[in-house]
């Protein structure tokens, strides 16, 4: 059974990060994948321009040509690394008009403890605007650990407990990536090829596969038939 999937992420390059390996898995075994960027991930740098901002969403539109999506991201354009400064109201109509549209049955988005605040608010807002109503399509909802903000927590640790194999789709994964060419750096740096590889063959190791993206549960529903 087909069903739709909607990965909310803050930044385009997080949704790769958090879960480029799964989305490749999702469009293999014939599900709809969806992606919501809530903001640029530019505009916050020193000397950032429209052009840096164009290139970015050129990049997530490559990266998820990539993994095999057809559906077009839709970017909100939330201000970058200042998504506290919004009320929040703001951002929970917003994603709640798109996740109505879409009707969605699985959610993958940021561990709420996070160090980036875009990424905190983005857990808040997901998790408000897709809460458990009658008749609700959502039956699933996972966050993402994101290399480089969700280690660095001190407050809320990333305490996974749902993994999937990637041990056929990481190359997918690292070809999308490459797409972020301008995110990525050299070892040791954390984005980098080598430490994503690490991290997705540690989160495998940690239960007997050779790679696995890690998840934080949020919700999961099971309808006995």
């Amino acid at each position: 059974m087909h069903r739709k999937i909607l990965i909310i992420a803050a930044h385009p390059d997080d949704e790769v990060l958090g879960c480029g390996g799964t989305i490749a898995r999702h469009i293999i075994s014939g599900d709809s994948v969806h992606i919501i960027f809530l903001s640029d991930g530019e505009t916050s740098r020193n000397n950032a321009n429209s052009l840096d901002i164009e290139l970015r969403k050129k990049a997530a539109i490559n990266a998820g040509i990539i993994l095999g999506i057809t559906e077009p991201p839709i970017f909100l354009q939330f201000p970058d690394n200042r998504m506290d400064s919004i009320e929040l109201l703001d951002i929970i109509q917003k994603l709640e008009t798109i996740i109505y549209a879409i009707n969605p049955e699985v959610i993958y988005t940021h561990h709420s403890g996070d160090l980036n605040i875009d990424h905190q608010v983005t857990y808040q807002a997901v998790m408000t605007a897709s809460r458990p109503l009658p008749g609700s399509s959502i039956k699933e909802i996972y966050s993402f650990e994101v290399l480089s903000s969700t280690e660095l927590s001190t407050s809320k640790v990333f305490i996974p407990n749902y993994f999937v194999d990637i041990s056929d789709t990481l190359k997918h994964k690292i070809s999308a990536l490459k797409a972020y060419n301008s995110e990525l750096n050299e070892f040791p740096y954390p984005r980098s090829i080598e430490a994503i590889s690490a991290q997705a063959k540690y989160r495998g190791a940690s239960v007997g596969i050779n790679a696995a993206e890690a998840f934080s549960v949020q919700r999961l529903i099971f309808k006995k038939n």
